[in-house]
């Protein structure tokens, strides 16, 4: 049994998700922002531990509780995709210094690629890269869940933006249209910012693909 909770921290309201196996106690986290006391509120109160944290790309908002977390947890695996591994690492392009006035950087432990299949906590999860918002964006599919987190990449009725270092507008909405509306259609999305969505909705409703 799997039990997903969401908190939204940061500077920006980025959406950190939690996903506990109540069997084995052990968690994944998925991206890491503002306070990791309230990051980690739900594993500690239920005694689990986190094993890995998967950074969906390498933006300030959604790594700068990444090292705290790591220094709580020094055995926890920090897993980010192979293409944004330097902008998480890099202040000006992972827009801390910009944004916060003050650098973030962080290192992987392990990279995944693109079509990559891991499976953490018991869970089967495919590892997506979406270019566009950043290089090397990395949606985290879990069939067994029915769900996909995808960070910046696919919101509720809009997309990520592409103006930032490393953005390609055009690359996004196609990787999307190819990589992400091909899943079946009541797979739910969570993005890193905003509600939850469904495939079936956005191909249907989102501007972006009409």
């Amino acid at each position: 049994m799997y039990k997903m909770t969401a908190v939204t921290l940061g500077p920006v309201a980025t959406n950190c998700y939690t996903i506990i196996n109540e069997d084995t106690n052990e968690a994944i986290m998925i991206d890491a922002s503002g306070n990791p006391v309230r990051l980690l509120h739900e594993i500690n109160s239920k005694g689990a531990k986190p094993v890995a944290l998967l950074l969906t790309h390498g933006h300030f908002d959604h790594v700068d509780a990444a090292d705290k977390i790591k220094s709580e947890y020094p055995d926890i695996q920090i897993y980010i995709g192979e293409n944004d591994a330097d902008i998480l690492k890099d202040p000006f392009i992972n827009l801390s210094m910009s944004f916060m006035g003050e650098g973030v950087s962080v290192r992987a432990d392990k990279t995944v690629e693109d079509g990559e299949e891991i499976e953490l906590i018991g869970i089967k999860i495919k590892c997506i890269e979406v270019p566009g918002h950043t290089k090397g964006g990395m949606c985290y599919y879990m069939p067994g869940l029915n769900s996909i987190f995808d960070g910046d990449t696919l919101f509720h009725g809009s997309i990520g933006r592409s103006d930032f270092p490393t953005g390609d507008a055009e690359a996004l909405v196609n990787n999307i249209k190819n990589k992400l509306l091909t899943l079946p259609e009541d797979t739910r999305v969570f993005p890193g910012h905003d509600s939850e969505t469904t495939i079936g909705w956005e191909k249907e409703n989102n501007y972006y693909f009409k």
